[in-house]
């Protein structure tokens, strides 16, 4: 099958001798990948390589079979990203948040920006200021902005964190809809295991910054009565390094 992200041997110390250590994954397209483990793990590091906001001490990720070290500017074309949060101007409206990022692109238009909206439910809260917006909105706005340039992979960085029961509904069902209708790949990091276990086909566990075991969600649940059994199992058995 056609692999969207390949990441080979990837690894970054930082001076506390915290990171991420020799992770290999590899990703379909159109797959919804969980990228799952507690805080501090190495789940923010490993993506912020493979959007190319830090560079690994070794390794390389492949997205669309392009080196995110050798052709960055051909890996983002095809590539939307939220990483650590969403910060769009509080006074502007999500419209003109949308324009102004749009600049970036060649060919973003009105249309584009509306049916980035509309797919993100957000198209009748257009002229509203973001000021006014839950974190669900804006959570879903980022989205929206991530869609703009038409990318069929995206790298969210815990997306479902800090919304309420209803704002983790509608990402969860938002993300699906983009995997099932423009087969879009996602690449989701999160702690919360039950978004990720009603979500992603794949799940990776990552702990202190090794990858423990890779499967998928509906072999887990052959196994195992939940993703939190299986995740606890994992740790358990390979978690003491």
């Amino acid at each position: 099958m056609d692999k969207a992200i390949v990441i080979e041997n990837l690894s970054k110390k930082y001076k506390n001798n915290r990171g991420i250590q020799d992770i290999n994954l590899e990703i379909d397209r159109g797959e919804i990948f969980g990228f799952l483990g507690p805080n501090g793990a190495g789940k923010t590091t490993t993506m912020k390589i493979m959007v190319g906001l830090m560079k690994a001490d070794k390794g390389d990720v492949r997205i669309n079979g392009y080196s995110i070290s050798n052709d960055y500017e051909q890996v983002m074309k095809n590539v939307g990203c939220i990483i650590e949060s969403v910060t769009p101007f509080p006074y502007l409206t999500a419209y003109e948040n949308m324009k102004l990022c749009g600049r970036f692109y060649d060919d973003v238009d009105d249309a584009k920006i509306n049916k980035s909206l509309d797919i993100t439910g957000l198209i009748k809260y257009r002229n509203e200021k973001i000021k006014n917006y839950s974190l669900g909105m804006k959570q879903r706005l980022g989205i929206a902005i991530a869609t703009l340039s038409n990318p069929n992979i995206m790298i969210l960085d815990e997306p479902f964190n800090g919304l309420d029961v209803e704002g983790m509904v509608e990402m969860r069902e938002l993300i699906i809809f983009l995997s099932k209708q423009h087969k879009t790949t996602f690449f989701i990091s999160s702690h919360l295991i039950h978004d990720i276990e009603l979500t992603c086909d794949k799940v990776g566990i990552l702990y202190h910054g090794k990858l423990l075991c890779v499967d998928s969600t509906q072999n887990i649940l052959k196994s195992y009565s939940s993703l939190e059994n299986y995740y606890l199992s994992e740790v358990d058995l390979n978690g003491d390094f």
